[in-house]
């Protein structure tokens, strides 16, 4: 097979599934893993599709990759930041986390904590940290979004407003070259926005694929919050602005393999 009609076909898989894993092209091609590893580069630089570690996914402004797929990519460099952030995280805290694969990931790094007291609108992060005798855990009212467990709403936002707590953990979808925080759903990014008004400190969790990946809806800018989280050195006038602002930025030490 060409490597013309592969990229093609490659395309056309990652447009159907959301997200494709190495593994699973080198199967199905039947070529080494550095082939497909090319392949996804050349088709990631011509903007067809995103790169991720371990695979590629399909990439829309407008609609968020399916929370199933959203599970596994980037997982590992997920709980690297995770356990980052929960290193940043004192016992007997009060603590936001909102919406997102990424905090989930953090709510487990945060099980080893005493003492917390959490408020989420993410089901997931509540049943996680439930399991702790010693925490206190509130969950906001308002609809729950059945694809991925969010709950978002005016009520929801207004639940958020009556707390004040000393850290906001928060994911993005993007994050543009002008350090704008992006996201997919106004409702969502409503209550995190409530969120980052209502921490002492704001902690942003956000993964390397995120850097110049675009959403439609505006949350924010970087400027807002107090420390980046992420598992790679940010792009260069990303860095800038967090120095201007005195965004502290922490990039997890070890790689996953």
């Amino acid at each position: 097979m060409s490597q013309h009609r592969r990229q093609d076909e490659i395309l056309a898989l990652v447009q159907q599934q959301g997200f494709v894993t190495i593994d699973e092209l080198v199967r199905l091609f039947n070529v080494t893993p550095q082939t497909i590893r090319r392949d996804l580069n050349q088709l990631a630089d011509a903007q067809r599709i995103r790169r991720h570690h371990g695979g590629a996914a399909w990439e829309s402004s407008t609609v968020n990759t399916a929370y199933a797929t959203r599970k596994i990519m980037n997982h590992p460099e997920k709980e690297l930041i995770a356990r980052t952030v929960a290193a940043h995280i004192p016992d007997g805290a009060s603590v936001f986390i909102n919406i997102g694969t990424t905090t989930e990931t953090v709510a487990h790094a945060l099980l080893n904590h005493k003492d917390l007291r959490i408020v989420t609108n993410n089901i997931h992060v509540a049943s996680i940290l439930s399991a702790k005798e010693d925490f206190s855990v509130i969950i906001a009212g308002g609809e729950v979004r059945t694809r991925d467990g969010g709950i978002v709403g005016e009520a929801t936002r207004d639940f958020i407003n009556q707390f004040r707590m000393d850290y906001g953990i928060i994911g993005i979808s993007g994050i543009a070259e002008d350090g704008s925080l992006l996201d997919f759903d106004y409702r969502e990014v409503r209550i995190a926005q409530s969120i980052i008004q209502n921490s002492q400190h704001v902690f942003l969790a956000a993964d390397s694929s995120k850097f110049g990946r675009n959403a439609m809806v505006r949350l924010g800018n970087l400027s807002q919050v107090s420390a980046l989280f992420t598992d790679a050195a940010p792009p260069k006038h990303i860095q800038e602005l967090l120095n201007q602002h005195q965004v502290e930025l922490y990039v997890t030490d070890v790689k996953p393999a």
